[in-house]
């Protein structure tokens, strides 16, 4: 007997007859989401090899500066689509929510996962683990460490008297630094907390009345070159339908928006199953001070009749209307100052 990918097969069978190299950023939280991806397409393919590519992205050297200033989380995926381009690795995985909105041409974000906790998480000190606190139950003037300017800019229309700065690093070097005392409290995508068994540090999530999400959130999602067919049919299992509806919707929005990763935009999308299937998505943009925040919502019904690519082009076009009216409303004066400010 030999062991071949982590399963046990016979001399006898075929070795593997395809390859697919994964590239990935180093940091814990990364290289969880490509070892699932991973491990999900052994489990659902005999003859398949599977490689990481670990790589350092331009994202995680620079440290010591908002993410606004030095480019955006697009900083985090333009080594991976390299790779790709460059034919190094054949596919990169993502969350969602650091995928620019327009990708390289050759490359498509062809692969949805299911959603998981779409929500941000209240993360307080070790030391004060109570696990009934909220966001309304923080101390007035109490210093709350976040590089989101969606984040910053909902949560000081609730609570103006909140203090923000800046925390980057990976998820145990934000952790670290909140225990250390620099924080009295941070906030935090809770798929990533619990993706990397942290969930018993979520002091609370969030409701999405009081701090919607970011477009995406909660969603691993896959690039990969647009002509490999190959590459492509061995990932259809891997997609997931609803998610994929919803983040192409709230993704939709952003674009129209010319949003970034960067911006104070929020987006989030729901489908609701009964007699029939109706997909509902909010949209927010504020200004960076919290003095105000603009909002549209509205729901389509999705016609059981239609095909997938009808179904995607009506949650697209929710994305489109979306915008437009928080357009309409005054977000592209907001968005021009986010910008000026960065």
């Amino acid at each position: 007997m030999i062991r071949l990918t982590g399963k046990l097969v016979t001399s006898s069978q075929q070795p593997p007859q395809h390859t697919i190299r994964i590239a990935t950023r180093k940091s814990p939280l990364a290289l969880w989401q490509a070892e699932t991806i991973r491990d999900a397409l052994l489990a659902l393919h005999d003859n398949l090899q599977v490689e990481l590519l670990p790589m350092s992205t331009r994202g995680d050297k620079i440290l010591d500066a908002p993410l606004a200033k030095v480019g955006g989380k697009g900083l985090f995926v333009k080594e991976l689509e390299a790779a790709l381009l460059e034919s190094r690795a054949d596919i990169a995985v993502h969350s969602t929510k650091d995928v620019p909105m327009t990708l390289p041409d050759g490359l498509t974000l062809g692969v949805i996962c299911a959603r998981e906790d779409p929500l941000d998480a209240l993360v307080l000190p070790t030391q004060q683990a109570a696990k009934d606190i909220n966001i309304d139950d923080l101390p007035a003037g109490a210093l709350v460490g976040t590089s989101s300017l969606r984040r910053q800019c909902q949560l000081m229309q609730r609570r103006p008297d909140l203090r923000f700065a800046s925390l980057r690093g990976n998820v145990n070097t934000r952790l670290a630094k909140l225990d250390a005392g620099e924080f009295d409290a941070i906030i935090l995508a809770a798929a990533g907390l619990r993706r990397l068994d942290y969930a018993d540090r979520i002091n609370a999530s969030i409701d999405p009345d009081v701090l919607l999400p970011a477009v995406g959130q909660g969603a691993l999602s896959i690039e990969f070159r647009s002509d490999d067919t190959a590459t492509r049919a061995l990932l259809s299992a891997l997609h997931d339908a609803e998610s994929a509806l919803c983040v192409s919707a709230e993704r939709a929005m952003n674009r129209r928006l010319n949003g970034g990763c960067q911006v104070p935009i929020a987006g989030f999308a729901r489908i609701e199953t009964g007699e029939q299937q109706v997909l509902s998505l909010e949209g927010r943009v504020g200004a960076i001070d919290g003095s105000q925040l603009l909002t549209a919502a509205d729901k389509i019904t999705l016609s059981t009749d239609a095909g997938p690519e009808q179904r995607m082009d009506a949650a697209e076009q929710l994305g489109d209307r979306i915008a437009e009216r928080l357009l309409s409303k005054g977000a592209q004066a907001l968005l021009d100052q986010a910008y000026a400010n960065q």
